[in-house]
């Protein structure tokens, strides 16, 4: 096993807040790629593959990455960590397939809820069960309040964008649906961010035996690919192919993308805990989906006050539940 130095705080939660960024931005590819290619399995399929050949690479072009391939077999044949945890990477596939097939149902501000309110929930049991690689962190008032703030907080910031209509009149994803077909497309994005927390604690476990996080985002990739290709097969055998590939090159950067958030998140959750990594993601997240609305905005999108203001209150939300708080304070 190899004993990485853990990153105080001060520096890992920026780290966090950085790998969010990616999110909203693989976001807008991955379902702009799922409309193209009107095949939300395929577009997933795409990025993965994508992310996998840039891992590949990473991993035989980099001496740290040559020294992790090294120590995956050895890991797995020696049983240092439980063996499902190299499946981790079929939550993220599951993560963009639910990303593809319901951000043009529903609007990226209903699918950021859904996810948020996910992540943020398993990220307490995570820390709670003690899976992740930083040991068992308590369930405090504080963190709990910290919890419940960032997902009213999250709510406030996107709820401009809620199936009102937008520019022209024109009505949002979603608009006028029946709730009950809404069911489904809503609690795709509630399960892949409550998985997303336990991707993360499992990749950060791997981390530590590989000794580096290009091999556990390596072997993401692996298990992730391998599930979508076998799902897109059984699909094509099925209905059939939907649309060509296109040739515009910004639909392959959300495998790139994921890379980042993958392999960021693996070497967070040591140093930080899986709620405190899944906090900073989201900041990053609500400040990317922020700058993207005001630097290249989606048709109709008006940046209102209450997702500036929104915004504000979720980084407020987790300096609340990330401060070192005196021991005991609201401990439950």
């Amino acid at each position: 096993m190899t004993h990485a130095p853990r990153l105080p705080l001060i520096a890992g939660l920026p780290l966090a807040v950085a790998a969010g960024l990616a999110i909203p931005i693989q976001g807008r590819i991955n379902g702009a790629l799922g409309a193209r290619l009107n095949d939300g399995i395929a577009a997933a399929v795409v990025s993965f593959t994508t992310g996998l050949i840039l891992m590949t690479v990473v991993s035989l072009v980099l001496p740290r990455g040559r020294r992790g391939l090294a120590q995956i077999l050895p890991a797995l044949r020696e049983h240092r960590f439980p063996p499902v945890y190299v499946i981790a990477g079929t939550i993220g596939a599951f993560f963009v397939f639910a990303q593809s097939f319901t951000v043009g149902l529903l609007g990226v501000a209903l699918f950021t809820v859904a996810t948020v309110t996910g992540q943020t929930l398993s990220g307490l049991l995570v820390d709670r069960l003690g899976i992740g690689p930083a040991g068992k962190k308590s369930v405090t008032g504080i963190r709990v309040l910290g919890t419940v703030l960032t997902i009213a907080a999250v709510a406030w910031a996107v709820s401009p964008r809620f199936g009102g209509a937008g520019a022209g009149g024109a009505a949002g994803p979603g608009a006028g649906a029946d709730p009950a077909q809404l069911l489904l497309p809503v609690l795709l994005p509630v399960i892949a961010g409550f998985l997303m927390s336990f991707q993360q604690a499992m990749n950060g476990t791997a981390t530590v035996h590989y000794g580096t996080p290009v091999a556990a985002t390596l072997v993401n990739f692996i298990s992730g690919a391998t599930v979508l290709w076998v799902a897109w097969l059984i699909k094509l055998a099925v209905v059939g192919a939907g649309n060509g590939l296109p040739g515009d090159w910004w639909y392959y950067l959300g495998g790139p993308m994921g890379c980042a958030f993958i392999g960021l998140g693996a070497l967070l959750v040591r140093s930080l805990g899986v709620l405190v990594t899944g906090l900073g993601m989201i900041a990053g997240q609500l400040l990317g989906s922020l700058g993207l609305d005001l630097a290249l905005p989606a048709p109709g999108t008006v940046v209102a006050l209450p997702t500036v203001l929104g915004t504000v209150l979720t980084l407020g939300a987790i300096v609340l539940a990330t401060l070192p708080w005196p021991r005991g304070a609201l401990k439950r």
